[in-house]
Order: C-alpha cells, then structure tokens, then sequence
C-alpha cells in the first residue's frame, strides 16, 4: 500500500445515488467516538476497526474490558491478520524491557537519561492527574523531574545501566534530611550509599588521569588563580554531572519539607512498585524484548493484554507508557512510499490519556498515524485530565482529532458539545395571519431564523441496534473542514449489526 495515497477510501457510506468516502487523510487527522453504553458503539466502531486491518495497518490496541483481547483476534482472524497480531501479556511469550530499549535507541547516557525522565514523568503525571491531586502543580512537577534525573545519572555514572531494582532500591534508601548524602557506618551500605559511593570513585579516578595529563605547574596556577576545579570539571563531564548529583542529594532534596519530600518520593516509587509486581516485571523489565514499538511500522498488531478492568492501576500505567513509548518510535520513523500506516485504538479511551497526546495528535498525519478513541461522553475525559483547565484541555484535545462520530448518548454536555459543533444554519419561517373586519384580508410573511442544525435532544434518539432497531445503529459523522453533503460538515450514518464477516471488504453502510 502507498503511505501517501491519502485519498484511498477506507469506508463508503452509501446512499440510493451517490457515496461519499471516509479515507485514509480523514484516518490520520484522528477520530473520536462517543456513545453511551448500549448505543451500538462497539459495532460502529468494530466495522471500522476491520477496515483499518483489511488495509494492512499496522498498529498499537489499549485494552480495558478482558473480553478486547479475544475480540481482536477474532478481527484478524476475519481479516487474515492472524499472523501480524503481537499480543504482550501475561498468558503469551512476549515481552518488551523498555528500560533497554531507550538504552538502545539513545544516542549517549545523558540523552537516555533525559527520554526515561520524559518516559517515567509522563506515566506519573498522567496517574496524578486522574487522582485530581497534583495536575496543575508545577512545582511538584519540577521536583518530580529533578529526582528522576538525579538518581537515574547517579546510577548511569556508577553502573553504567538503569533497572526498575536498582531505581527503586536506591529511591527507597534516600537520605532524610537529619542525614548526609552517605553515612559512614558499621552496617552494610545501602543502595543508595553503595551507587553514590561508586559514582564519586569513577569520577575520582577520571580526574586523576587528567591531572596527571597536564603538568604540576598548571595545577599550581590554576589553584592560586582559583580556577582548578573549574577547569577540570568543564574537562571531564562525568566530574560536573556528578557535583551536580552531589548538591541535590545532599542539598536541595534535604531542604524539602517533609510533606512535599514524601509527595515526591511516594510519586516515583508508587509507580516503580507496580513495575516491580508480576506479571508486570517479567512483560516490561526482566527479560529481553522479543517485540518494540518498531514492530508495528511493519505491519504488526500489538496489544497490551493488561485490561484495566483486571490489572487497575498497574495495567493502566503500563499502557500508558507503553503508549507514549510507542507514539515518539512511529513519529520518529522515516516516512517513504512504501511505509506502512498505523494506528493507536483506544476503546475507553480516558484510561490511556497523558499530557503529551494533543502534541502528538497534532502532527500525527505527517506521520500516517490514524488514531481512534472511544469514549461514552466529556465528562470520561474530564475526570481524567484534573486541574482548573480540565475543560480547556479537553476542549483542545478533541480540537485535534477530525473526524468525530456520534451514537445515542443521554449526556447533556456531550450532545449540546455535539449540536454546537455541527452548528447553526437559516431556517425558513413562515407567518400567516388573517384579518376579519370591514374588509376580509389574508397576509403570509416569510423570513429567515438563524437555528441550531440539530438539536442537542437529536442524538438521544438515535437507533442502538438490537432487535427493538432492527439491528440497525444510528450515529451522526462530522468531519471537520469538509462538507459531506450538500454543503453540510455531518450526516446520519447506518450501520447493520446483522453483516456477515465475509462481505466485510464490499459492507455497504447507508447514509440518510
């Protein structure tokens, strides 16, 4: 398939004259759909989940309810993908050591250092920001980050290697403020003691070859001209990554309040603790990576097979960062014209949000990613993304997904969302009156009146599918930026329950 055929239609909608294309530009410039529970959502939403495999994607699914692993195979079972589907669980012999994969794919320590920081802090923040706690917070934030960065150069220094045991051994072992960053005693050193002591011995050993480069004169000038450290700490970057570990530990992080120290501390080895527990461990950091991220820009499927539903927070924070690992790997590929195109599928799309994805959505079309999520309404999202902006962000969210399609919802904002983004029109409207006096008069006035499209009560209404419906589902498309049909940017689509698998590639989906 050529990645840059944007106008290859993926999905007919048919009238009894005409059709109109939903195509691959629409795929990649996202999606968004809602509905209610019941609203026939999930059969709108598989029969496009199909075409996307029948067009050789490749792609990344989120799963929350158990019963999405078995529903995928199934898809590709249909669309002759079997052998493309990747499956990451804990019933299956995949695994993914994303640890050694940034390791793999960073250019030097300090560039590893700063993409696990962006890595952890993203899975961190975006659990936060569900609990209503700290998403609006910058000072945690910045705390958050400079612990992370911290411990992860000390570790990089001494061992030259990061592992979840190691960050969280050396985490749990931090000095307290009563303390000094090592404490000289009898007992066995702590982990934290152990990685800081290594790394000051490395870089103490680096800076006695440098000193024996240069000769004793230039020692002695540079002492009494005060200049001795700075030299030999701009010429060794070991030496001013390590004074830099050295003043947070046994500085700035021993000034820190008790409360805001525990926040902080409890934030990273809150998350490194669900890392720790199986079957997490063993799918994401003890074993080597029998799949990447980059499996998917080959035309593979993978699916995390953690249902939040079963795993909870540990589940959803593993495909979170799972997620994010996998968005940078598809925006970083070098797009030809034979790459394939993918797609990120979230059903309950609100689990897997994180503050990066408005940023990546936005350029995700330069990219060929087509990106689907599914929701039941707004309010799924704004539990999610916490703080006073809740809205706002939400808001901007969606303002980067294209196409959003429509079922029958009860939720007051999410339809009066829907009516207004479709919008108003001029309606005509006629007057007529009728005039009993001396003399019999008749007048009839016609104007125009500036009225919503389609009422927000309209999507309450529409078919759920099911025997009562025919088996029919009813939803309302709009496309950003396009006019569908007659000038208009949305139209009534129907969809049949009651297709048979094998018609899939010829499904004639009606439009009224």
């Amino acid at each position: 398939m050529n990645t840059f055929d944007l106008d290859k239609p993926l999905i007919n909608f048919y009238t009894d004259t005409d059709h109109i294309s939903w195509k691959l530009r629409d795929a990649v410039t996202g999606c968004a759909i809602f509905g209610a529970s019941g609203s026939g959502k999930t059969s709108g939403g598989n029969t496009l989940a199909l075409k996307l495999l029948l067009e050789n994607f490749g792609g990344l699914v989120l799963t929350v309810k158990p019963t999405d692993k078995d529903d995928w195979i199934k898809n590709c079972k249909l669309t002759g993908r079997e052998k493309d589907l990747i499956i990451i669980g804990p019933e299956h012999q995949h695994s993914f050591n994303f640890l050694d994969y940034e390791i793999q794919n960073s250019v030097g320590s300090h560039a590893f250092t700063s993409n696990i920081v962006q890595v952890l802090k993203t899975v961190i923040v975006a659990g936060k920001e569900k609990e209503h706690s700290r998403g609006d917070d910058q000072f945690w934030e910045t705390a958050l980050n400079m612990l992370i960065f911290h411990v992860t150069d000390m570790l990089m220094l001494a061992y030259g290697t990061v592992s979840v045991q190691l960050l969280y051994d050396v985490v749990q072992s931090l000095p307290k403020g009563d303390q000094d960053g090592v404490r000289h005693q009898e007992n066995e050193e702590s982990a934290f003691e152990k990685a800081f002591t290594l790394a000051r011995e490395k870089v103490v050993k680096k800076i006695e070859v440098w000193k024996k480069s240069i000769s004793k004169a230039k020692i002695i000038r540079l002492q009494k001209q005060g200049l001795y450290e700075t030299t030999f700490l701009e010429a060794i970057p070991d030496a001013k990554l390590f004074k830099l570990v050295d003043q947070f530990f046994c500085e700035t992080l021993k000034n820190l309040s008790e409360k805001t120290r525990s926040i902080i501390d409890f934030s990273f080895t809150g998350f490194l603790f669900q890392l720790m527990r199986e079957p997490v461990y063993s799918l994401f950091c003890k074993y080597p990576s029998t799949t990447t991220p980059n499996d998917s820009a080959a035309g593979k499927i993978i699916l995390i097979d953690l249902p939040v539903k079963n795993y909870h927070e540990a589940g959803r924070s593993c495909q979170i960062l799972y997620k994010y690992m996998w968005q940078r790997a598809m925006e970083k590929r070098k797009i030809e014209a034979n790459s394939k195109p993918v797609f990120l599928w979230a059903d309950e799309a609100q689990n897997f949000l994180h503050e990066h994805d408005a940023d990546f959505q936005a350029t995700a079309r330069s990219s060929q990613i087509a990106t689907v999520y599914i929701t039941q309404n707004l309010h799924c999202y704004f539990s999610v993304m916490g703080g006073a902006k809740s809205e706002h962000r939400v808001k901007a969210f969606l303002g980067t997904l294209n196409t959003k399609i429509f079922m029958a919802n009860a939720d007051i904002e999410t339809n009066e969302y829907a009516s207004q983004l479709i919008g108003d029109a001029f309606f005509e409207d006629l007057s007529s009156g009728v005039t009993v006096a001396e003399n019999f008069s008749q007048s009839q006035n016609k104007s125009h009146k500036l009225e919503r499209i389609l009422r927000p009560e309209a999507f309450v209404k529409l078919k759920t599918g099911g025997p009562l419906n025919n088996f029919l589902v009813e939803c309302i498309l709009h496309r950003q930026g396009d006019q569908l049909r007659n000038g208009a940017n949305h139209i009534r689509v129907t969809f049949d329950q009651n297709y048979k698998p094998q018609i899939i590639n010829h499904l004639k989906i009606l439009i009224s």
